[in-house]
């Protein structure tokens, strides 16, 4: 049975769940503009090289969701126990 999926813009959840899965707040490397500190991510242990990613504070990271109205869609445990570190960022 594939996870169902949450979304959610509350701050506190979404650091709870990113840290509880040892990931930290990031950028994409090069993305980064006058308009704005570039495409935002969720930095996991194994994922993206240090050339991709840029890990940035929590407040930057969260200036930054909220400047771009975004929201956090992710997969809690499923049933069976299984977890997983999918997330994506959307448009609110």
């Amino acid at each position: 049975m594939a996870a169902e999926s949450r979304t959610t813009v509350d701050h506190d959840e979404i650091r709870t769940w990113v840290e509880r899965h040892d990931g930290v707040p990031a950028r994409v490397v090069g993305t980064e503009s006058q308009e704005g500190v570039g495409v935002l991510r969720i930095d996991f242990p194994g994922g993206a090289t240090e050339d991709e990613l840029e890990q940035m504070s929590w407040d930057d990271w969260f200036a930054a969701f909220e400047d771009d109205r975004l929201a956090f869609l992710y997969q809690p445990p499923r049933d069976d126990g299984e977890d997983t570190t999918f997330v994506k960022l959307v448009d609110r």
